[in-house]
């Protein structure tokens, strides 16, 4: 059993993240909001998940991140089964990057 995600209060949440500016923003609200493990965790699953991605091993994924395997797992699962999330934001990361190479030449 599922449960849904979508309530006002993590409406509010998301308001609240779109809202920050900058990655120095973002580490105020974060370290405020999340226990230090909590913010580790999420930012371990992103680097597992980049990982994948580019196709490193799950030995080479836990070596680098410290990620057990059933978090690899479940990484994994996301990004073959989930709701492309993680796509979406490594397609607008990467395009974010190009713009500013070609800025900088």
């Amino acid at each position: 059993m599922s449960k849904n995600i979508r309530t006002t209060a993590v409406d509010h949440l998301f308001e609240a993240i779109l809202s920050l500016k900058n990655s120095e923003e973002c580490y105020t609200f974060f370290e405020d909001i999340c226990t230090v493990n909590e913010l580790l965790s999420l930012s371990q699953r992103f680097e597992v998940a980049k990982m994948l991605r580019n196709h490193n091993t799950y030995l080479e994924i836990a070596e680098k991140t410290g990620a057990s395997t059933a978090t690899i797992s479940r990484v994994n699962r996301s990004l073959n089964y989930g709701n492309d999330g993680y796509d979406m934001v490594f397609s607008r990361m990467s395009e974010d990057e190009d713009i500013e190479e070609s800025e900088s030449n």
